[in-house]
């Protein structure tokens, strides 16, 4: 059985830190707590799980205080996680077996990273990461925000998930960084260029973020699932700036790179519709309905995009050109994916009313 060393980095976690740490239990032979710059509890609660705790000074880059993390570890693998992170009591076994049955030969474990949830408790947003690597490997941290953990050698999929349970506002601290880094004229590697992009366009400075992705994509070296995603990125910026030719070539330019997703379809699909070209509408979200769920993809997934939002949409498509019949269709394939949705049980309510009389005719 292999040996685990849970690294994190952590600020004013009181509020999340011991669920997170409750949540592997039996798993984590040794924890590793760097802590930044508390003033509540956050290290009281630590030392009731045993945690080795270190201070590390702030110096505004997340990669160095997680390499210091990984530093202090003495176990045969390191496993991270954020304070607002957790293993669900089935993933918190499926660890437990894997720490059991792991061929030591493995270098890392990527893992399901749960983003966030609709209201039926759904996953909406994942991705993978690689979540559990070996020490003597002596893999690192790269990058002063967004801080990528760069690996190699024998990588294996994990049937795992970590749940995020974020628990803080949103805040422009990373935008801030970025803001300094550029003042002071730092180089930007094309991973830094993708991620200040996307810090300006959360903010909702367009055309700011539309410079750097540019920038980026002239890079020629960015990983493909941040090129794919930086096209339709740069596709809903020039949506924001009410600029259609771009907008939509931005959408298109993702085929430079792969092939169809259902995130790139349902965009074209919305763009079509929102200027009432109702059949290539039908075209682009059908597509997006043929595709089936990604496997293996370490990008962000849309989990919507992918099952009940384009039957959502083909549903209202085909009632504007009167089709009810399929429109109801749609809405039904829509809700078994999402039986919650306040739409699908509205149409659902609608298509009862309506479709006895369109029999009638």
């Amino acid at each position: 059985m292999i040996s685990i060393s849970l690294c994190m980095i952590v600020k004013n976690e009181e509020q999340s830190l011991g669920r997170c740490l409750h949540s592997v239990r039996e798993v984590a032979d040794e924890i590793v707590i760097v802590d930044t710059g508390s003033t509540d509890r956050t290290k009281e609660i630590a030392a009731s799980f045993g945690a080795k705790i270190y201070d590390f000074t702030w110096i505004d880059n997340f990669g160095a205080a997680r390499n210091f993390s990984f530093s202090k570890a003495t176990q045969s693998y390191i496993l991270w996680l954020d304070a607002d992170d957790v293993f669900e009591e089935v993933d918190r076994l499926k660890l437990i077996q894997l720490k059991a049955t792991l061929d030591p030969t493995v270098d890392s474990v990527t893992m399901n990273y749960h983003l966030s949830f609709n209201e039926a408790g759904q996953v909406t947003a994942s991705l993978r990461r690689n979540r559990l690597v070996r020490r003597d490997r002596g893999f690192q941290w790269e990058g002063p925000v967004h801080e990528v953990l760069i690996v190699g050698g024998h990588i294996f999929a994990a049937d795992i998930a970590v749940t995020h349970k974020k628990d803080k506002e949103y805040t422009d601290r990373n935008l801030r960084i970025y803001r300094k880094r550029e003042a002071d004229n730092e180089d930007f590697s094309p991973r830094d260029l993708y991620y200040f992009a996307n810090e300006l366009r959360d903010h909702g400075l367009h055309y700011e973020a539309i410079v750097y992705y540019e920038r980026f994509l002239n890079t020629k070296k960015g990983w493909i699932e941040d090129v794919y995603s930086t096209c339709l990125k740069l596709g809903d910026c020039y949506g924001a700036l009410k600029d259609k030719e771009m907008q939509i070539r931005s959408y298109f330019r993702a085929l430079n790179y792969d092939k169809p997703r259902a995130e790139m379809c349902c965009r074209v699909g919305a763009y079509f519709l929102d200027n009432n070209a109702i059949p290539i509408a039908i075209y682009w979200y059908e597509t997006a309905t043929n595709l089936g769920m990604p496997q293996g993809l370490m990008g962000n997934v849309d989990h919507a995009a992918w099952t009940w939002l384009p039957h959502l949409q083909l549903c209202l498509c085909y009632d504007r050109l009167g089709d009810k019949v399929k429109a109801n269709l749609h809405n039904e394939k829509a809700f078994e994916y999402h039986p919650t949705h306040p739409s699908m049980i509205y149409n659902r309510s609608y298509f009862a009313k309506v479709l006895p009389k369109e029999s009638e005719k």
